[in-house]
């Protein structure tokens, strides 16, 4: 293990960011629709915050209501002089939508509060020290300054909501697939394939050269769509099911969406462990499965100490998961070099943890 210490000085002093909100003294909007913005409304009801009105991007408008707001347009809000402070309600990484959400921070005060993906979970400063001899433990297992820097900038948009920590430290995809330094004959394993995206980004990767690739997709219609994107590869293999710590049966939401995920109501699904496909070896395997990341490490413990694969895994699902996931994987296998990356997204979105055998 590294010398490395993580120092809770650097965070002792930063506002959370529900107390930047809830004292800010001016009138609080909410931008975007959907899931994100209703858990900030549920976020709002707890804390006794105030929402002003919920506005979106101008051609998403038709004067629509969401959650008993009418919604407002973009350039309404922008061309107001009032002074006010915007909560970021939903997540992105295309460059139209970052930019339309740095023209705001040029204008008014911009809150992103850190909640989970899948649950009504949030971040919480209080939570995180008490957490901290783990948080301390994970960041000691980072390999390099980059990592460690992320781990830091991280923590402290985390805590304030502030997306300047975020740009801080901004990395290429491309160069963060190269961490994994795949060859040409790895066995691949995509646990949460969605569509296909990322098999299709793995074989860019090795240039087509590769052993095998097994998928596993929980949703029938991602499934299908993720069967019809990798039809003319070879060697291919798909589950529709999900990745789980034990072969079974679950409930899985219905949406078709990347945030189907395991709900208390929904389609039941047959859910396998890496464990029970990867008998004949596995090189590398990638988990991205909506907040099951846990659950689906712990279906992967034989694999992992067995054949020590490549491991890039989200780390971002769950307010902690970027300092839980990190123990958890040393604790089934310490034999790795551990690189935390965080692509361009607002929020922090896309944080992924590439784990190296030595």
């Amino acid at each position: 293990m590294n010398s490395w210490e993580l120092d809770p000085v650097i965070f002792e002093n930063l506002t959370p960011s529900w107390e930047r909100i809830a004292c800010c003294n001016k009138p609080v909007y909410i931008y975007g629709m959907g899931n994100g913005s209703e858990k900030m409304l549920h976020l709002f009801s707890r804390f006794g915050i105030k929402c002003e009105g919920i506005f979106a991007s101008d051609d998403f408008v038709r004067g629509q209501s969401f959650c008993g707001y009418k919604v407002q347009r973009f350039s309404d809000i922008m061309s107001d002089p009032t002074d006010k402070l915007i909560v970021l309600g939903f997540g992105s990484s295309l460059d139209e939508i970052m930019q339309r959400i740095e023209s705001i921070e040029q204008r008014f005060e911009l809150v992103a509060p850190d909640t989970s993906v899948t649950d009504d979970g949030y971040f919480d400063k209080q939570r995180f020290f008490d957490l901290f001899s783990k948080a301390s433990r994970a960041y000691s297992l980072l390999e390099d300054d980059l990592s460690r820097k992320t781990f830091e900038c991280v923590t402290a948009f985390k805590i304030t909501g502030n997306t300047q920590f975020l740009r801080d430290c901004f990395c290429d995809e491309q160069k963060n697939a190269e961490l994994l330094g795949l060859g040409s004959d790895e066995s691949y394993f995509d646990l949460g394939a969605y569509r296909g995206d990322t098999i299709e980004s793995f074989v860019k990767q090795t240039g087509g050269k590769y052993h095998s690739i097994t998928g596993v997709e929980p949703n029938k219609r991602n499934f299908r769509k993720c069967s019809e994107n990798t039809s003319d590869l070879e060697n291919v293999t798909l589950y529709n099911a999900a990745a789980w710590n034990k072969c079974t049966q679950l409930s899985f939401s219905s949406s078709a969406g990347r945030q189907a995920r395991v709900s208390e109501k929904g389609v039941l699904t047959d859910a396998l462990t890496l464990d029970s496909i990867a008998e004949k070896g596995c090189t590398y395997v990638k988990y991205d499965v909506e907040g099951a990341d846990c659950e689906a490490l712990l279906g992967s413990v034989g694999t992992i100490r067995k054949y020590s694969p490549k491991i890039c895994t989200a780390v971002y699902h769950k307010p902690y998961d970027y300092f839980l996931i990190p123990l958890l994987i040393n604790e089934i296998n310490a034999d790795y070099k551990h690189y935390l990356r965080q692509s361009r997204y607002y929020p922090c979105w896309e944080t992924n943890l590439y784990c190296i055998p030595r």
